[in-house]
């Protein structure tokens, strides 16, 4: 990491909460415990966004039996591993280990196969995985996946210490791993020493939200406890958000992205703008045209 950088990022008018959103408990793939804290009721709110799930477990019969061979198509998969280690296999040829800090990228887009399993029996597993969706020109494509290791992964620190992981998009000038031209996404991991505040600039036309997975932060006033979603405010004359930890160490992901304004219709793992390309997803899955599963 480099030499601590000046936060010095002026904002005239800075989000405030709309909403907190605690999240839903809840299991996927074969059995893994998770909580749901972006729900389908919120893809539009939150648009281009689709899903957050985070997980978090030292049991390791809450994560053991991983995520076995599942399609998807229409959308891309962001997995950031904090603490553990899993390996990623697809029907395209793409393998990979996730481990501590980790980052996978998939572009599901027309059609993959993949499989996420644990390569630990104990210990524990904390991550995140965001779905955030394709404009309709692009659902079509060719799939895409790469992961960085936590050393690829661009970072900073300010001069009060606070420590943020630049996943996707910019922020204080520093590039992300990943850019995406249409959704725009930035995805930070923010990590607050207590008292500490950060800020960053946002789009006004940008949806955006924080998730709070350690400590509890402060915004604008308002309040957000450990794993809680905060919805920012829309304003059109709103520039950024200031963020500010309390009387511990925080920890907190910030997600901004620009909205698609596209119909999102979704049947499971499917992602398309219509009923009828949903029909066509689940028969080309049937009849073998996502390839292989991974192996």
């Amino acid at each position: 990491m480099t030499s601590p950088i000046k936060n010095d990022v002026t904002l005239t008018q800075p989000r405030q909460v709309e909403q907190l959103y605690a999240g839903v408990d809840t299991q996927d793939g074969a059995g893994v415990k998770l909580t749901r804290v972006l729900t389908h009721q919120l893809q539009h709110r939150l648009d281009p966004y689709l899903m957050l799930d985070n997980f978090k477990s030292d049991d390791p019969d809450d994560y053991i039996a991983g995520f076995p061979n599942h399609p998807h198509r229409g959308f891309e998969t962001v997995t950031y591993m904090i603490t553990g280690r899993m390996r990623h296999k697809d029907s395209a040829g793409n393998e990979g280990l996730l481990e501590n800090g980790g980052v996978q990228w998939m572009t599901a887009a027309k059609g993959v196969i993949h499989s996420e399993l644990p390569e630990q029996e104990d210990g524990e597993m904390e991550g995140f995985q965001l779905w955030l969706n394709l404009p309709a020109k692009d659902k079509m494509n060719d799939p895409w996946y790469k992961d960085f290791q936590d050393d690829d992964l661009p970072k900073f620190v300010t001069e009060n210490g606070t420590q943020v992981t630049v996943i996707a998009g910019e922020s204080n000038g520093v590039e992300g791993a990943v850019t995406r031209e249409v959704t725009e996404p930035t995805y930070l991991d923010i990590h607050l020493p207590a008292g500490a505040n950060f800020s960053h600039k946002i789009p006004a036309n940008h949806n955006a939200f924080v998730f709070v997975y350690r400590g509890s932060a402060s915004i604008e006033g308002k309040q957000v406890p450990v794993k809680n979603m905060a919805i920012l405010k829309n304003d059109p004359n709103a520039d950024g958000i200031i963020l500010e930890a309390g009387s511990e160490d925080t920890k907190v992901i910030l997600v901004t992205g620009r909205p698609l304004n596209e119909p999102i219709v979704q049947y499971g793992p499917f992602v398309m703008n219509s009923q009828q390309e949903i029909i066509q997803a689940v028969t080309d899955f049937q009849e073998g045209r996502f390839g292989e599963g991974a192996q």
